[in-house]
């Protein structure tokens, strides 16, 4: 007997919570790349064609949530109708389906999951998959003007793939997710171009794209639109709070700088001046300025200065390194907790001539570092005098109270598990 058919199947009266342990329980793997199971139950739910929406995919292995906020935010500025299906989710699995920036209620999910259910018959879907289906079924409901859907794991074998796109968007490659992507730029790229569609616009952001993904591009005909040749973005110096946007469709003079990472931002524009030529610069600003993202450099508290984020891969904790070089001067710490499947060693080497003590935690998470493999990891002896390990982010997070001053700076950082448990606590 199989262990799917020993559990009890949810129903419409079910919680989500129910719901959600089920999706864990039924299929073993947490992932299982491929398309051939998720496409046959989008077939049967009649939610592979999502026309007359315009469909962007937002790829990359750092920056794809901060480029659909900030393309959703401008959209939503020009009245348009705009669905956003992202992954993980900080605190409320309902994050991952949004409809004009409200996260989808317990109860269109439960229909949504009811539906897929009934439509799958034997065939077994992941977590994510499940999570995939359901944010195509609603915004299909929804009829909406525009789906950005980002990408869960790579692009090619990702369940988001199954549905061709108007245009994407490719932020950025680097090494991550190495055992399902492989272990160089040019492998990660290639996988990220998968997303690509013939006769398609792919705006890349990435300044240093592996050959991979222009050969593939040329492969398939695909029209690439790359920073630094069809479009080009420069900052103010003074001030430091515009910056200029050029390409051949547009120029933009004097654009807001937005919270979220700016060479995002410009990928965004470059999209919006290829696509929604006319939309116009005072709802760029507008939806640059209202552009948030929980966990990436979100600022919790002021005095201190504790900030959140997501950092968990070598890319991501360059941006970081080079963000908190605005607080030089100042004293530095960190909490930080990661999944021992990441490259630990770069990300804590990146940022220890920044950090001033180490407060290191272990995660609740079969995937989870320890605090003294964490330890172990930093670069010398030296940074590992100034470090302290911890079982939990609650009692790690009393030791940097206990000590920290008004004018110091609080880095919460390494993981989604990590961020969410600080931010739940």
């Amino acid at each position: 007997m199989s262990i799917a058919s020993e559990i009890t199947v949810p129903n419409q009266q079910s919680s989500l919570n129910q719901w959600l342990d089920y999706l864990l329980a039924i299929h073993p793997s947490e992932i299982d790349m491929g398309l051939t199971r998720v496409s046959a139950v989008a077939e049967r739910l009649n939610v592979i064609d999502l026309a007359p929406a315009k469909v962007i995919t937002v790829a990359g292995t750092n920056g794809k949530g901060t480029t659909c906020a900030m393309l959703a935010s401008i959209l939503r500025q020009a009245n348009l109708s705009v669905g956003v299906y992202s992954s993980p989710h900080l605190l409320h699995y309902n994050e991952r389906v949004q409809i004009n920036q409200q996260d989808a209620s317990d109860a269109s999910l439960i229909g949504a999951f009811s539906a897929i259910e009934m439509a799958r018959g034997d065939i077994s879907l992941t977590f994510f998959e499940y999570a995939t289906l359901a944010g195509l079924y609603l915004f299909k409901a929804a009829k909406l003007d525009v789906i950005i859907l980002e990408v869960g794991l790579g692009g090619r074998l990702d369940a988001t793939n199954i549905i061709d796109s108007t245009a994407t968007i490719l932020t950025s490659i680097d090494l991550d997710h190495q055992e399902y992507l492989g272990d160089t730029r040019e492998l990660v790229g290639r996988e990220k171009a998968g997303v690509f569609r013939s006769g398609c616009l792919a705006i890349c952001g990435e300044p240093d794209l592996p050959l991979s993904v222009t050969d593939y591009a040329q492969q398939i005909g695909t029209t690439l639109y790359r920073v630094g040749y069809e479009f080009h973005y420069h900052k103010d110096q003074n001030p430091p709070t515009l910056w200029h946007f050029e390409s051949a469709q547009q120029s933009y003079i004097g654009l807001a700088v937005p919270r979220l990472p700016l060479a995002n931002a410009a990928s965004v524009v470059a999209l919006l001046s290829y696509i929604w030529p006319q939309i116009s610069q005072q709802h760029i600003n507008q939806g640059l300025q209202q552009a948030q993202l929980a966990g990436r450099l979100e600022q919790v508290s002021e005095q201190p200065l504790v900030l959140v984020d997501v950092a968990h891969n070598p890319h991501a904790a360059r941006y970081l390194a080079q963000q908190l070089q605005a607080y030089q001067g100042r004293r530095i710490v960190a909490l930080c907790g990661m999944l021992k499947d990441k490259d630990i060693k770069s990300v804590l080497a990146t940022l220890a001539e920044q950090i001033r003590h180490w407060y290191f935690v272990g995660l609740d998470n079969p995937r989870g570092a320890t605090a003294q493999a964490l330890r172990q990891a930093l670069p010398n002896e030296r940074c590992r005098q100034h470090a302290s390990e911890f079982t939990d982010i609650a009692s790690a997070w009393q030791a940097i109270q206990a000590t920290v001053e008004a004018d110091d700076v609080v880095i919460i950082f390494g993981s989604f598990y990590t961020v969410a448990g600080f931010k739940s606590l």
